[in-house]
């Protein structure tokens, strides 16, 4: 005996506009409630920042100017990040900002206090994966800024 299943079409279209409202809620839900698909600003001050950003570009041309800028190396046991020679290094400070755009919950920010032109950070502080570092350091009265993204 053989049974056959016959949809009208109106019932199939009820079917239809469900499925795609279940979905769409479905979406919601995550987007919502489930931790992995959390959505914040990078920054919580980001209209803020956003007002200052001319000020930010311009202290980035007076680092492009200098005849070296900030170099960021992996080593094995941490990262090195290198100053200017150029400059005495007691005289530079300013602070390094790590964010990390996938949890701010690990940003960090470390003074910069030199006696060489190199200052290391270890493997501890710093967790695999994508790091906004944001260096802004003065000498003279002069203040740079250096951006990179890094893959640590």
């Amino acid at each position: 005996m053989q049974v056959k299943f016959k949809i009208s079409w109106p019932v199939g279209i009820i079917i239809a506009i469900v499925a795609f409202v279940v979905f769409i809620l479905s979406f919601v839900y995550k987007a919502t409630f489930v931790p992995a698909y959390d959505h914040h600003l990078v920054s919580d001050d980001y209209y803020k920042d956003e007002l200052n950003y001319q000020q930010e570009i311009d202290k980035q041309n007076k680092a492009a100017e200098l005849k070296e800028n900030i170099i960021i190396k992996k080593e094995a046991s941490g990262l090195t990040i290198y100053f200017p020679s150029e400059f005495e290094p007691t005289q530079i400070s300013g602070i390094i900002y790590f964010q990390r755009p996938s949890n701010n919950k690990i940003d960090f920010n470390l003074p910069i206090e030199l006696t060489t032109n190199k200052y290391f950070l270890t493997d501890k502080n710093l967790i695999e994966g994508r790091w906004n570092v944001k260096i802004e350091w003065a000498v003279n009265n002069i203040t740079y800024l250096f951006k990179e993204k890094i893959m640590y």
